[in-house]
Parts: structure tokens; sequence; C-alpha cells
């Protein structure tokens, strides 16, 4: 069996790393006939090295195949170059399957790509609805989710969003999050290997994680005013490697990052779970970090309106914010407190199995 993956952004590189392992464990216990050749696709969509090349080398992900270089324009300038770059190598790799993870540029880019193709898409992290329309995520999965033959679903709201958008039956498949399983492998991993705590000069508990890179806050020159007038506010020690579109917003609207914000640049995977792990408290607009913080028990203050992922807003876990500098500082003045942490409801740390077995097991049926 031949897979195509389809990947592009930080986020979707550590999901890949779960399944490719996966699918590596397969390999070595299965005979030539059942096993899986996987054909790696980075469109390009994170070009900077920090927040690519080093993933690869940290997670073990083999090396793409396809390299496609699309990075830096608006949504419909990459969607549309990917697109057509895609579907060139689909139609010369002619995969059994297209997978495709979350909800990124990348993944309705790869899914489009592939229907058009008439080639089987599993997409990973399906099910997923903020209800929000205005955001560009939320369109990419809800497209996804309707062009794919196998959808993966980390929880059981996610599979009851489907249901309710008519998408039931052997189709959809309950196997837990791919991000739990990587931070059950990785979290270990990393605590042996970072050196970030000492090249900070920082303490376990001694400061706040800050990650803040979505549109509806960074393009918002009041909002991302507000939010650092939050940061200064709350004069706690905030460690906050920002992504450089970040950066580029805060210097185009001539704002000023507050003395007591570390700024950093970019940091790989292994580097950010330590970070995580060792913070007092996490504020984000992230979906991913939001569960992490969750996985790992820290405090999280999420500045959105809504999240996709509401099982982390159980038991006082994680908090929805506006960007309003007070809001901002109050949270993070107290920390608010998780009662309990239920991570069974993101599956049992072998999403990445249960994937891999699906796929072969659709794909022998065929």
């Amino acid at each position: 069996m031949k897979i195509c993956t389809i990947i592009g952004a930080r986020p979707q590189f550590i999901k890949a790393a779960v399944v490719s392992r996966a699918i590596a464990d397969h390999n070595q216990t299965e005979p030539l006939p059942e096993s899986i050749n996987e054909i790696i696709v980075h469109t390009g969509q994170h070009y900077d090295s920090n927040m690519s090349d080093v993933f690869f080398e940290e997670l073990s992900i083999p090396r793409p195949n396809h390299h496609l270089g699309i990075g830096g324009g608006s949504h419909g300038q990459n969607t549309g170059r990917m697109i057509e770059a895609i579907e060139s190598v689909l139609s010369s790799e002619r995969p059994d399957w297209v997978v495709v993870y979350g909800d990124t540029d990348s993944t309705l880019a790869g899914a489009i790509a592939a229907v058009k193709l008439h080639l089987p898409i599993a997409h990973v992290e399906a099910g997923l609805r903020s209800f929000n329309r205005r955001m560009p995520e939320e369109i990419n999965r809800v497209l996804t989710d309707h062009a794919s033959s196998l959808l993966f679903t980390p929880t059981i709201t996610a599979t009851h969003n489907l249901k309710r958008e008519g998408i039931i039956g052997d189709s959809v498949k309950e196997v837990g999050d791919v991000m739990y399983d990587a931070s059950l492998f990785y979290g270990e991993v990393a605590v042996e290997k970072s050196a970030i705590m000492h090249a900070l000069k920082i303490q376990p508990r001694q400061y706040i994680l800050a990650t803040i890179h979505r549109a509806e806050n960074t393009d918002d020159q009041e909002k991302m005013g507000q939010i650092l007038e939050g940061f200064a506010m709350s004069e706690q020690e905030i460690v906050w490697p920002i992504h450089p579109r970040t950066r580029k917003r805060i210097y185009d609207f001539e704002l000023s990052i507050p003395k007591n914000v570390k700024a950093i640049e970019p940091v790989g995977y292994l580097d950010m779970v330590v970070l995580e792990k060792s913070a007092k408290q996490i504020v984000t607009d992230s979906g991913g970090i939001q569960k992490e913080a969750y996985f790992f028990r820290v405090p999280c203050v999420t500045i959105r309106d809504e999240t996709e992922w509401v099982e982390t807003l159980a038991h006082n876990a994680n908090v929805l914010i506006a960007a309003i500098s007070k809001d901002v500082a109050t949270q993070l003045r107290n920390p608010n407190v998780p009662t309990v942490s239920n991570h069974e409801v993101f599956g049992d740390g072998r999403a990445g199995v249960k994937i891999v077995n699906a796929l072969q097991l659709v794909s022998n049926i065929t």
C-alpha cells in the first residue's frame, strides 16, 4: 500500500510523526506485500528553518520526498498554488490513500487536489468545529471533512459534530488524539534532550509561557495592543517564542514588547514541550497548545472567543478570555487551578496505530 502524507505547518509535523512511527513499526512486523510505502509531501507553508527543518530532525520524521516550497502568500494564493503542485505529485505517485492533517491551507489544498483525481482521502483530526466561519481554519476543516473517505476523530465530541452534518457510518473512526500520543512519547524524550531551561536561565513554575499567532489577534492592532498591555500589567515573567508573522505585525503596528516579556525565536518541538511542562501557566491562542497544557496539567488561558477543544474547558483547566488588557492581566495574576485532568477523553495513546490499522484494513477490503 502506498500513502501520500500532505503536511506543511509545524503542528502537522508532530501529528504526522506519530503516524510515521506507527507505519515504521508496522513495516518491521509485516511481510513485504503488507508493508506501507509512505510518500511525504511538504508544501512549505512553514518555511523558516526554526518552524520546519528542526521538526524533521527532532521527531525523526522521514525527510519529504517532495518539497513544494510554497508559503508566504495570502490564504488564496497559497491554497491555489498548493493545489496545482500537489495535483502534479499525486498524478505521478498515484497513492492508495492521501492523508491530510488538521485544518491548514495545506490540509484543504491536499484534499481538493486528491478529490479531483478521485483518490481517497483520510483526514486525521476530523470533526473539530469552532462554529466560527470567519476563521479560515473552520472552513478548511469543514470542506476537508466532507471530501474525505475516512475521518479519524480525536474525541466523541468530534464524532458527534460529524453526525450532525450527516457524516456517519464506517467512514468515521474515533481513534483518539495523535497529539496525546505525541505528548506521551516525546514528553519523556524532551526532558532528556532539551537544554532550553538552562539556555534561557529560567526555573520551573517561575514563568508564564505565551504563544500568540492567530490572525484574529495578530492582525488586529487594537487586540494586539491590548494583549501586550495585559502582559505588562501582569508584572509576571513571560517567555514568548514569537512567530515571525506575529513579530512583523508588532513592528508594523509600532507596538512594543513589554520588559517583563522574554521574547525568543520559535523553538523546536522538544524545547516547546519542556517549556510547556515547566510553566506555571500558559497563555495562548493555539488549539494544539491548549491540549498540551491539559495533558501536562498546566493551567491555560486562551485568548479566543471559542475553542474546538471544548474538553479542555472542563474542571477549570482552560479559560477563554477576550483580548482585553485588564482581563489578560487578571488571569495571569491569578492562575486557574485544574481540579482534575481526564486524559481518557483524548484516547488511550494508540491513535497512530489505530489509524495505520484502519488504512490497511480498508485498503485490503477495497
